[in-house]
């Protein structure tokens, strides 16, 4: 395999994703990246996610990238937590929270003692894993932190949280203007999180400590690419005096080398029946529902998300996480029955990058993790946009204020938890949303359609060779290079 780097004394990385799905299958992909280039990538991470790893690492491997698996024992029980829990798509109550962040931080010392027995010569550390840089810097070994989202976020929370521009607005419904951005950029109160209006909450605390972390680090990795949001990526490295490099979309790494027939052919008997089911669909026809793989919605909300799909008469796919465990009957009665060949309703965990990518597939009703958005940037597909927590109005007010590739579904309150057990958008709003995107008429529509496309293109190009993208990670690894000289 082609490498900029001597195979002589090839660079080692560390990659330290945090034990959550939004967060391991992007770092994966970091180490996969890198490995391509030449660079030894070591994955740390716990026993029971080592052993999820290790079909598709192994498969890497055979294909010719040094990537290994390193693990760290996770003290669930220790801090309280149930034998065996070591993500954080496990918890399922806000209580648990606390007791996780702990079991985290007691990670530095097993994983300061991998630093010293493999003197890597840089980590990949995530964002809440703050303390790899201190651990990092203890063996003098240069610390990235991967964030998970887009310059522009941080470029609006860094705005919010040093001006404060909502401390003189009374109505939570009233809209200000976010200061010092390349944008006019407009939010409400009740869309801001509560970790930046003041809160002295738990996450406030970690936000605050990864915040610490990124000011001492080497520099940020951000699964993004330049020609996505330029303006905010300068507004970042020179008004926020952080450095960044841009090296995604990420998701496009596992495309890079097989055409669609070879992907195809690989394919699980899941997979392979809901590409039947999207071959039997018109181009544009279908909406894509799913919320990311930590929401989970009270069984009014679905309900209402049901009756609006059935209103709408769209061909939909909709990935459906129920909100505890037990709960069986949680759609409306014969819905499913109604439903048949109509729509295709998939449970807990579905082929997201495989489905937008299908030419049928033209809408996608996402909960704006950014993950989903930039999967979606990637297949060149529109977006009805429904955040509900984390960072995710940012990202809702990116997709539809800057890039005008998306419309809001009307979600208007941020959420300190990822379970809802209210009815937040009304089945009224949902159907108009649905059916402005999925209608073939309207300029604006068109319009909508043209500028995803085009970004699309923008993104593929800027993984390839000599695309924006290749050629800042070419430029991260040769200052590696040098620094370790």
């Amino acid at each position: 395999m082609a490498s900029e780097i001597s195979q002589q004394h090839p660079l080692h990385v560390f990659i330290f994703p945090v034990t959550a799905q939004g967060h391991m299958i992007p770092m994966i992909n970091i180490a996969k990246l890198f490995a391509s280039r030449g660079v030894k990538a070591t994955i740390i991470t716990t026993p029971l996610n080592a052993i999820t790893l290790s079909n598709t690492i192994d498969q890497d491997r055979l294909s010719g990238l040094d990537i290994n698996i390193q693990t760290i024992p996770f003290p669930a029980v220790q801090v309280g937590l149930p034998e065996g829990m070591e993500s954080v798509n496990q918890i399922t109550s806000p209580d648990m929270l606390p007791k996780f962040f702990l079991a985290m931080s007691m990670l530095q010392e097993p994983f300061e003692k991998l630093l010293e027995k493999y003197h890597p010569d840089f980590i990949v550390g995530d964002m809440f894993l703050p303390w790899t840089t201190e651990a990092a810097a203890k063996f003098g070994t240069p610390r990235l932190i991967f964030h998970g989202t887009n310059i522009f976020s941080h470029c609006v929370a860094a705005s919010l949280k040093s001006d404060k521009p909502f401390e003189s607005i009374m109505n939570d419904k009233e809209s200000f203007l976010v200061p010092g951005l390349p944008d006019k950029i407009e939010m409400t109160i009740s869309q801001v999180p509560e970790y930046i209006i003041g809160s002295d909450s738990l996450y406030s605390k970690v936000l605050e400590k990864v915040r610490e972390s990124e000011q001492k680090s080497f520099g940020v990795l951000a699964n993004s690419f330049y020609e996505l949001e330029s303006a905010y990526a300068d507004h970042y490295k020179n008004i926020l005096g952080i450095r960044a490099w841009q090296i995604g979309p990420l998701s496009l790494r596992n495309n890079d080398t097989l055409d669609n027939a070879q992907r195809r052919n690989t394919l699980s008997i899941e997979e392979h029946s809901i590409l039947d089911w999207l071959d039997s669909n018109q181009p544009n026809s279908v909406i894509y529902v799913s919320f990311g793989s930590m929401s989970k919605l009270s069984s009014v909300q679905l309900t209402e998300i049901a009756i609006s799909l059935e209103d709408s008469r769209c061909s939909f796919i909709w990935v459906v996480r129920k909100m505890t465990t037990g709960e069986e009957n949680f759609l409306p009665e014969g819905f499913e029955e109604r439903m048949q060949g109509k729509g295709l309703i998939i449970r807990e965990w579905a082929p997201q990058v495989l489905i937008l990518d299908h030419p049928a597939v033209g809408g996608f009703m996402t909960h704006c993790g950014w993950n989903s958005i930039l999967e979606g940037i990637s297949a060149g597909v529109p977006m009805i946009t429904w955040p509900m927590f984390a960072e995710q109005f940012y990202n809702e007010i990116f997709v539809t204020q800057v890039l005008k590739i998306g419309s809001k579904v009307g979600a208007e309150e941020w959420k300190d938890w990822v379970q809802t057990t209210d009815v937040s958008v009304k089945k009224e709003k949902i159907s108009k949303a649905l059916t402005q995107l999925m209608s073939d008429g309207g300029d604006e529509n068109k319009e909508m359609r043209k500028r995803v496309a085009e970004l699309s293109e923008k993104a593929k190009s800027a993984v390839k060779e000599d695309g924006s993208s290749y050629v800042q990670l070419t430029a991260l690894i040769e200052e590696l290079k040098m620094y370790n000289k």
